[in-house]
């Protein structure tokens, strides 16, 4: 047991301070009556002993009582840790213009967005964080536990967001690696979600590729395009919103690397159900345990002694009105 407010105890000994000082220097009543000089040196009898202390013993109880209320005692119980699987995750995922194509149910990004939650419903004790970049790299969210606030954040992803044309892979996973490099679980992961080839950013895919492997970290990279020509709206100054088509620009080749240098595995998925798969594969692969902190109980146990002291001064005044009752 602990007190949250030690302090709070000095003020029991100065109720039963208070408490003496009355019983020695109060005034004791007394009613005159014939004789009274032959009585006067016998010693009071018990129940004019206790009409007198009860009226101060009770409530220095009570303030007591009280005291140690309001130094707020709590029972603390460590339960003991245990061992649950975990991995630091970030997802790397490719917000370019590009995404919004819909060969991929309702877009690439759409898509990416959908199995990506189910893959957080799915995790328990991971911490999972988002990084997204188009021609420059976003945090979205650091790692973390609170899964319906990274849920919230994927929700923000739109093609764009960075406002800045491109696809930087080498600072997408530079971005991801800096939330992972200090991670204290045994697997750290960046799982890379791009449509197209990395041709800007300040930082070269491979360079970045090295630095990741030097943290530890492996990068599972998937491709979110189907193959061939596939069709997009975008907002034309003149035309308004208009469907244009755009080529099969992904860099097949360039995610192997970066998965192979890192000891993950790249993956092209043309359709929301293999993107599952994906996701699912991922999920598979990547267990590792990790020591859970010891969890502290604590309740706090007041409200017992305040009940107590009301009882106290109750009884106090009861009594004091019936069978302890004094006269002047």
């Amino acid at each position: 047991m602990r007190f949250a407010h030690p302090w709070a105890l000095l003020l029991a000994p100065l109720a039963w301070a208070v408490a003496a000082a009355a019983w020695r220097f109060g005034r004791s009543a007394a009613l005159g009556y014939p004789a009274a000089e032959r009585t006067r040196s016998l010693p009071p009898p018990p129940r004019a002993r206790l009409a007198r202390a009860v009226p101060l013993a009770l409530p220095a109880a009570a303030l007591t009582l009280a005291a140690a209320a309001l130094a707020r005692p709590q029972s603390v119980k460590a339960l003991p840790s245990d061992d649950a699987h975990g991995v630091d995750i970030v997802l790397a995922v490719d917000s370019s213009l590009s995404m919004s194509a819909n060969d991929l149910a309702p877009s690439r990004l759409g898509a990416a967005k959908a199995i990506a939650k189910d893959f957080i419903k799915g995790r328990v004790s991971d911490r999972i964080g988002l990084v997204t970049f188009g021609g420059a790299p976003l945090l979205m969210c650091p790692p973390t536990t609170d899964y319906d606030a990274l849920r919230e954040r994927l929700d923000d992803l739109a093609p764009g967001l960075t406002k800045s044309d491109g696809t930087a892979i080498g600072d997408g996973l530079i971005a991801a690696a800096r939330r992972l490099k200090d991670a204290t679980a045994k697997s750290k992961v960046i799982v890379l979600l791009t449509d197209g080839r990395s041709n800007t950013g300040a930082v070269d895919p491979i360079t970045a590729a090295k630095a990741v492997a030097a943290f530890g970290i492996k990068v599972y990279a998937i491709g979110t395009a189907g193959r061939g020509p596939a069709t997009m709206t975008v907002d034309d100054p003149r035309q308004g919103r208009v469907t244009v088509q755009i080529d099969d620009d992904l860099d097949d080749e360039l995610l192997a690397r970066i998965a192979s240098m890192t000891g993950g595995k790249s993956y092209r998925a043309q359709t929301s159900g293999e993107l599952a798969k994906v996701f699912a594969e991922i999920d598979r692969l990547e267990k590792s345990d990790i020591k859970r902190p010891p969890v502290v109980a604590v309740a706090d146990l007041h409200p017992p002694l305040l009940v107590l002291a009301l009882a106290l001064l109750l009884a106090e005044s009861a009594l004091s009105a019936t069978a302890l009752l004094r006269w002047p």
